[in-house]
C-alpha cells in the first residue's frame, strides 16, 4: 500500500498554531486534529464520530500493528483489510471485547460480504433511477414503452433476490446460531431480554457496517448507504430526516424498495430484511442455500448469483465482477483505502484491458425480453455437493489487541519504538545514557567465553567416560545372556 505521508518517521513537531492562554499566562499550542473547527478530521456516522484520516504518527502504528500479515493474498483488497481499517477508525467505546469478537465471526463476515454484494447493485439502480427521472421531466422529456418497464420490473426483482442473501445472513445472527448465541440477547437462565446493552450495540454494528461498506464502494454516495442501512435493518420509521438524503416517488421507491415492502404502524412493523423471507417466490427458493450447497438447475439467474458469492473477493478478476475495491491490488491504494490515481495511470489500464473496472465503469447489463417469465420456467434438480466455507481464523490475543489500542497508540507517541532505523538510531544517539566501556565489554565477553568452554570440555570428557563403562556393561551382559543359552 502507498503511504498518506511521504515520510516513513514519526514527526519531531507537530501540525498545529500557537495561541496565547490569558488565564494560564503563557502560549498554548493546538494540534490540527484538536481544532473544533477541523471538519476534515471527523466524519459523523449514526451519531457516532469516526476518523476520516490519520497523522503520520497513527498511520506508522496502524502499518506495524494492525495491517494484515503477508499471506498468499495479502497483496489484494479483501473485507478484512477494510475491517481492520474500520476497527482502527471507530470511537474509543466500540472497543469492548465482546463488539470485537462480534466482528470477527464468520456469520459477520459472511453478512458484510452479502450487504458489498447488495449495495454495488444498489448504487447502480440509485443512478439509473436519477438518470431517468432527468430523462422523463424538461422540455426535452421521454416517453417510456412497455419494454422500458419490464426492464424496471426485472431490475427491481435482482435487487430483491441479493436483499434475500442479506436477510438470510442476518436471521442467523439475530437467531443465535452456532457460534451466535454468546451473543443472544436472551439471558439463558432467566429468559431476559438485556434491551439497553443490545441496543447499543446494534447501533455500534450498524455504524460499523456503514462504515465499511462506504469505504468498499471507494467513499462515494455516503448519505445514500447511510439511508439505506438504517431502513434495511430499522425500517423507515426510524431513518432520522437528514437534509442529504434523497427522496424518492413512490414508482422510484416501489423500484428501489421491492414488492414486499410494506409499511405498518411503527408498534408492530418488520424490517424489510424479515420482510423479504415472509413472501419468497418458488423460483428464488434455491438463492437461500447459496453458498451451503452447490446449485443444480437450468436457472441461468441463481448460477450467477452463486458464482458471485461464493468466489472469494481477492479473485473476483477471474470472472469479470466488481464489488467495490474488493480484489484490486493494494498498490494501487494508500493506507486508507483510498485510490491512488498516479498509480492506476502508471498501471497502463484501458477499455481493452482493465481487470478491476477502474476504467470501465460499473453499469446494469440489459437483462434479456421475458426473462422473468424463462425463470419461471426453470427446473430444479437433486443437489449432490455441500460448499465448505475457508475463513481467516483469529485468536485471543488478537482481539485483546484491538480492545488494547487507545493504550498501544499512546504507548507509541509517548515514546515506544517504531520500528524504523532512521527514528531508532536518532533517540539512541539522544539517550544520555553512554553505557559500559570497550574494556569492560571485552572482559565481561572472555569471562563468558572461557565459562562456556570449561563447561563444553567437562560434557566431553563425562560423555567418553560413560560411553566407555557403557559399552562395557553391554558387552558383558550380552556374554552373560550367551551363557545361559
Amino acid at each position: 500500500m502507498k503511504r498518506v505521508h511521504v515520510d516513513n518517521y514519526a514527526p519531531k513537531y507537530f501540525s498545529g498554531k500557537w495561541s496565547w492562554d490569558s488565564e494560564k499566562d503563557c502560549l498554548h499550542f493546538e494540534a490540527h486534529n484538536d481544532l473544533e473547527n477541523a471538519r476534515e478530521r471527523f466524519i459523523t456516522t449514526n451519531g457516532y464520530k469516526f476518523l476520516r484520516t490519520m497523522d503520520q504518527e497513527e498511520e506508522l502504528i496502524f502499518r506495524q500493528e494492525y495491517v494484515r500479515a503477508k499471506t498468499n493474498n495479502s497483496d489484494t483488497v479483501v473485507v478484512r483489510d477494510i475491517r481492520d481499517l474500520v476497527l482502527y477508525l471507530m470511537p474509543q467505546e466500540f472497543l469492548t471485547y465482546k463488539f470485537v469478537d462480534f466482528m470477527h465471526q464468520p456469520e459477520v463476515h459472511s453478512l458484510i460480504h452479502a450487504l458489498i454484494i447488495y449495495f454495488e447493485y444498489y448504487l447502480r439502480m440509485v443512478e439509473f433511477v436519477l438518470i431517468r427521472r432527468d430523462e422523463l421531466s424538461g422540455l426535452l422529456a421521454q416517453v417510456q414503452s412497455a419494454q422500458t418497464n419490464e426492464m424496471k420490473q426485472t431490475f427491481s426483482v435482482y435487487l430483491s433476490q441479493y436483499r434475500m442473501l442479506v436477510a438470510r445472513n442476518y436471521c442467523r445472527i439475530i437467531g443465535g446460531e452456532g457460534s451466535m448465541s454468546k451473543f443472544y440477547h436472551m439471558k439463558p437462565i432467566s429468559n431476559i431480554s438485556a434491551t439497553i446493552h443490545d441496543k447499543y450495540f446494534h447501533e455500534h454494528f450498524l455504524a460499523v457496517v456503514i462504515q465499511i461498506i462506504w469505504i468498499c464502494m471507494h467513499r462515494r454516495a455516503y448519505f445514500v448507504i447511510e439511508m439505506e442501512m438504517n431502513r434495511l435493518f430499522r425500517s423507515e420509521h426510524f431513518v432520522s430526516a437528514h437534509p442529504q438524503y434523497l427522496s424518492f416517488t413512490p414508482a422510484e421507491r416501489s423500484l428501489l424498495y421491492g414488492r414486499n415492502s410494506k409499511n405498518y404502524n411503527y408498534r408492530i412493523q418488520e424490517s424489510p430484511l424479515i420482510q423479504e423471507l415472509k413472501l419468497v417466490p418458488e423460483e428464488d427458493l434455491p438463492i437461500l442455500w447459496i453458498g451451503e450447497r452447490k446449485y443444480r438447475g437450468s436457472d441461468i439467474r441463481i448460477a450467477e448469483m452463486e458464482l458471485e458469492y461464493i468466489v472469494p473477493g481477492s479473485q473476483l478478476s477471474l470472472i469479470d465482477v466488481s464489488h467495490g475495491i474488493l480484489g484490486h491490488p493494494k498498490k494501487l491504494y494508500n493506507t486508507l483505502l483510498n485510490l491512488d490515481w498516479p498509480a492506476v495511470r502508471y498501471s497502463n489500464f484501458s477499455e481493452q484491458y482493465d481487470p478491476y473496472h477502474i476504467i470501465r465503469r460499473p453499469h446494469l447489463a440489459v437483462p434479456k425480453m421475458d426473462e422473468l417469465k424463462m425463470r419461471q420456467m426453470s427446473e430444479s434438480y437433486e443437489h449432490f455437493y455441500q460448499i465448505m466455507k475457508v475463513f481467516e481464523p483469529f485468536t485471543h490475543q488478537q482481539v485483546c489487541k484491538w480492545v488494547k489500542r487507545d493504550i498501544h497508540i499512546l504507548f507509541f507517541k509517548s515514546g515506544g519504538l517504531l520500528t524504523n532505523v532512521v527514528s531508532r538510531c536518532e533517540k539512541e544517539l539522544a539517550s544520555e545514557s553512554k553505557g559500559p566501556r570497550v574494556d569492560q565489554i571485552i572482559s565481561n565477553y572472555f569471562k563468558i567465553m572461557s565459562k562456556i568452554r570449561k563447561d563444553d570440555k567437562d560434557a566431553d570428557r563425562d560423555s567418553i567416560t560413560t560411553t566407555r563403562g557403557g559399552s562395557v556393561a553391554s558387552r558383558y551382559s550380552f556374554k552373560a545372556s550367551r551363557k545361559t543359552l
